[in-house]
């Protein structure tokens, strides 16, 4: 018994076992969580990045940019310093994180000209981790008022391959200075911001000339003596969407003026194309002044009928001409918003009458036309829907809002009239929206 025992081999101690595996499974925890944090890491800065993305506006995208940097770190502070032209100073400053106390200290500094590590960045665009700011060579100091800051961590935001600005996190909330982590995550984050910004930009210049282009077809009202009138357009509040409403005014022999009002149907380039070319072939039409509205928007319809593709559309002809010492306005819709009349007692009435269909849908229908004397010094507003649709009011609703706020301020300029319509309007803005006021003189 004794010889075998003394032929195997020693036993280890059990509690050398033990220590061998908590140290393993020590070691495999660690691995597990760094991969847990690398994950939740990539997933915030995917995150970040689709937030960035979303935003349409420049400063909206500067801010996002900042605030998303900041939670992906963990920093206290942070800012972007946009370069001007040349790309030697700043010519704006976003920062975020700041209090009130100290952002009314920094009050009376001015914008940072972009010296010490700002100034180094600027320069030396490579990622930048400092641990002690005032020990670094480049540093110079703190303006008056702002508050000490130990740690810095400044990545450069390149777009389209020319350093756009520098994107700058100060103190980690949990005391330690920046990490490579940290720095790689920002770096991913200022080159998505790039792109970001040159979509924000591009998108900015589309919807400028979309704008451009919109109001470059509309016309300038001429002069409509003895009426007075205004007009407005505004675009959607969604970017780069092309609309296509319109208005017109024409005056006609014997102080007698024509109004139109339209929408087309659609935002894209056909539906502004069809807006001119409806508009266009209307004021042919009115040419002829024997004809009632109704049998003007008849023709054209049909004149519309012939053009391929061409789409739905609403609109409001309406005629004013003298009748006595006041005036007469014949009207005709197709399937378009009611004409509003303010009265010089601020008394306001909608145009409720049957409406004909939309032009382009049936040739074949009958037009009504509709006749109502107008007292002197009344204003008539002719609107497009964008004016007044919400998604969270009935269009009564909003026709009732409409209606109390152009009474409200119907002794204002029509210029100032239309402004304030557009500026207060019941709609949330989704679609563009036209307006045209016509006011008939005074006795």
């Amino acid at each position: 018994m004794s010889g075998a025992r003394e032929g195997r081999p020693p036993r280890q101690p059990l509690p050398d076992l033990h220590v061998r595996l908590r140290s393993e499974l020590g070691r495999i925890d660690e691995q597990l969580r760094s991969l847990l944090s690398s994950m939740d890491r990539l997933q915030g800065l995917l995150d970040a990045v689709v937030a960035i993305s979303r935003e349409v506006e420049l400063p909206a995208v500067l801010r996002r940019i900042v605030t998303t940097a900041m939670d992906l770190v963990g920093a206290h502070y942070g800012a972007l310093g946009v370069l001007n032209e040349s790309g030697e100073r700043l010519e704006q400053f976003i920062s975020a994180g700041l209090s009130e106390q100290e952002r009314n200290d920094l009050s009376g500094s001015g914008l940072p000209r972009g010296l010490g590590l700002l100034g180094h960045l600027i320069h030396y665009p490579e990622p930048l981790r400092v641990d002690d700011i005032p020990a670094h060579p480049s540093s110079a100091g703190f303006p008056s008022g702002h508050p000490r800051m130990r740690t810095l961590l400044g990545v450069a935001i390149t777009v389209r391959g020319e350093i756009y600005g520098d994107l700058y996190l100060s103190e980690r909330l949990d005391g330690l200075p920046f990490d490579l982590h940290d720095e790689n995550v920002v770096v991913a984050l200022a080159s998505a911001a790039g792109i970001a910004i040159e979509n924000v930009r591009l998108f900015e210049r589309v919807r400028v000339g979309a704008e451009q282009f919109q109001r470059l077809l509309l016309p300038t009202l001429p002069d409509l003596r003895p009426f007075t009138a205004a007009a407005i357009y505004r675009p959607a509040a969604e970017p780069s969407r092309l609309g296509g409403d319109w208005y017109d005014a024409v005056l006609l022999p014997d102080h007698v003026v024509a109004v139109v009002i339209g929408d087309v149907v659609g935002h894209d380039l056909q539906a502004a194309a069809a807006m001119a070319a409806t508009r266009n072939m209307l004021r042919a039409l009115l040419l002829d002044q024997t004809r009632p509205p109704g049998a003007v928007l008849t023709q054209l319809d049909r004149a519309l009928e012939t053009v391929t593709d061409n789409p739905v559309t609403t609109t409001t002809l309406a005629r004013i001409e003298p009748e006595g010492a006041g005036w007469r306005l014949l009207w005709s819709t197709a399937g378009h918003v009611p004409p509003l009349v303010i009265t010089h007692d601020r008394r306001a009435a909608y145009l409720l009458a049957e409406p004909g269909l939309p032009l382009g849908v049936d040739t074949a229908q009958p037009r009504p036309d509709h006749s109502r004397p107008l007292p002197p010094d009344a204003t008539v507003v002719f609107f497009t829907d964008g004016l007044i649709e919400h998604p969270g009011h009935s269009i009564d609703e909003s026709l009732n809002q409409l209606a109390e706020l152009a009474a409200a301020h119907a002794s204002l300029s029509l210029p100032d009239f239309v402004r304030t319509l557009a500026d207060r309007h019941p709609s949330d803005g989704h679609d563009d929206m036209a307006i045209l006021a016509l006011r008939t003189p005074s006795v």
